[in-house]
């Protein structure tokens, strides 16, 4: 499953957006997402859809974010697993 190029990111843009709003997580490269110095979400692109590796604990799950509402379950898991973990802004650097 290879990492999801500029067509597919294309396609998640509304994700991608509600994402960089969430002030704990920074942006590295289009689509992938770092907390702290520790990627945290990337997405990848196969012909099943498009999918989601999100660092929940110490290893990546994987999530279909082919559709709205795998997209919305996502933003809501991060949201808890970011609010649970104590997240707090990161200082710009």
């Amino acid at each position: 499953m290879k990492h999801a190029g500029p067509e597919a990111l294309d396609r998640l843009e509304g994700l991608l957006s509600a994402l960089r709003e969430i002030p704990s997580l920074r942006e590295k490269s289009r689509g992938t997402f770092y907390r702290g110095s520790r990627a945290f979400l990337h997405f990848h692109e196969d012909p099943d859809g498009l999918f989601a590796d999100v660092r929940l604990n110490s290893d990546f799950e994987r999530m279909d974010v082919s559709d709205a509402t795998g997209q919305a379950g996502l933003l809501r898991l991060v949201r808890t697993a970011l609010r649970e973990a104590g997240a707090r802004p990161q200082a710009q650097r």
